[in-house]
């Protein structure tokens, strides 16, 4: 475990995390800090509260994209996968 610093939002979050989860969380960090800056300057919101629900929004609308085409992906690779295996058993067969 490693103990790190992480300011999101003008606050520092103090964690322990294992050592390999460490860039990951501060791309991500950083990321939300990018967002922040985002929305502050482009969008009227003046509350940090509002800019960290568009941001948990964005991140997670984006999440569910990914997981969508990542289904659709897999259903591709099933139907390919179920074609081949009847192929397969027809030539099999004769």
């Amino acid at each position: 475990m490693q103990k790190i610093k992480l300011t999101i939002a003008n606050r520092i979050y103090p964690l322990n995390v294992p050592s390999e989860q460490e860039e990951g969380l501060r791309a991500a960090s950083k990321k939300i800090e990018i967002m922040i800056r985002h929305y502050e300057e482009n969008y009227a919101v003046k509350d940090k509260q509002d800019v960290l629900a568009m941001c948990a929004l964005q991140l997670a609308t984006q999440n569910e994209q990914e997981n969508i085409h990542e289904e659709k992906s897999s259903s591709k690779i099933v139907e390919r996968i179920e074609k081949i295996n009847q192929s397969i058993n027809e030539a099999l067969d004769l």
